[in-house]
């Protein structure tokens, strides 16, 4: 009878934490739904568009104000990890620093611009992301935490 009970118990936690993990991949999976529908782009494009723009993002802000983006999205470390590897650095990335003000962005600018590109998707493209990307973020963490994403990606 203790078995049985035990079995019982340990099947209820393990479907309470598979409807957890699936929760939570539905909801990450959203925006990846949303930016695949909106704009007529395949998962994968939508997934590696959205990584790379977060790394942009990830790059731009302080680490406070990246973790306010990041706790609205479910399962960012496999949004950032899906952006295109970059075989090099754009011949901008390396002067960024040196550049004043918004002009340090240009070499960030340009290789997003390359992983957009390896994803078979227009330089242009990002564009259309940020809106969707930007009313997720607001649906999920409020209007001060969207306003930090389109900040980073002005």
């Amino acid at each position: 009878m203790k078995r049985l009970f035990s079995l019982a118990i340990l099947c209820a936690l393990t479907a309470n934490l598979y409807a957890q993990t699936s929760a939570i991949t539905s909801a990450g999976a959203g925006l990846v739904s949303q930016l695949s529908k909106g704009l007529a782009i395949s998962p994968t494009q939508a997934k590696g568009g959205a990584g790379t723009l977060f790394s942009l993002a990830k790059s731009r802000l302080t680490a406070d104000e990246f973790g306010k983006v990041s706790s609205a999205v479910p399962n960012m470390s496999s949004l950032l990890k899906a952006a295109p590897p970059l075989t090099h650095q754009s011949e901008f990335s390396s002067l960024e620093s040196e550049l004043p003000g918004s002009m340090g962005s240009m070499g960030r600018m340009a290789e997003a611009a390359e992983a957009f590109h390896k994803l078979g998707l227009s330089p242009d493209m990002a564009v259309k992301f940020l809106p969707i990307m930007s009313k997720y973020v607001e649906s999920r963490g409020g209007s001060e935490t969207a306003g930090l994403l389109e900040k980073a990606l002005k």
